[in-house]
């Protein structure tokens, strides 16, 4: 099983070069706090906040999933080069159908060089 790396708010990291590696390896969700019962709903995991991903041929982001809990809603794959082997923060959209009464968000990206990252969870309040 690997291990999974999670987000440590970078503003209690002293080193520069800590604050980078951990900011560029996060997923950070951003989606509305609320939303309605069978209706379709858009969640964006963005990869790093302040910081930039490389998109190297041996260190990219080969997927981001999201998830419901322990529930994998969709998960997103790319390839080497996807964003012309830049730094930059790879993003994706997601349109889910919320069934539930609430949404217990959670990202998951992984680093071809570094492991799987978590993101902060996102409760989502979801009404009839």
């Amino acid at each position: 099983m690997p291990t999974i790396n999670r987000y440590v708010d970078i503003d209690t990291v002293e080193r520069e070069s800590k604050k980078d590696y951990i900011d560029r390896h996060s997923p950070f969700i951003h989606c509305a706090d609320t939303a309605k019962h069978g209706e379709i709903f858009s969640v964006t995991v963005k990869m790093g906040n302040e910081y930039a991903h490389p998109d190297d041929f041996d260190h990219y982001i080969a997927n981001i999933a999201l998830y419901n809990g322990e529930v994998l809603l969709a998960r997103a794959d790319f390839v080497a080069g996807t964003l012309g082997n830049e730094k930059s923060h790879t993003t994706v959209t997601f349109n889910i159908r919320p069934m539930g009464k609430k949404l217990n968000l959670v990202a998951h990206a992984y680093c071809t060089k570094h492991g799987v990252w978590e993101s902060t969870p996102v409760i989502v309040e979801v009404a009839e």
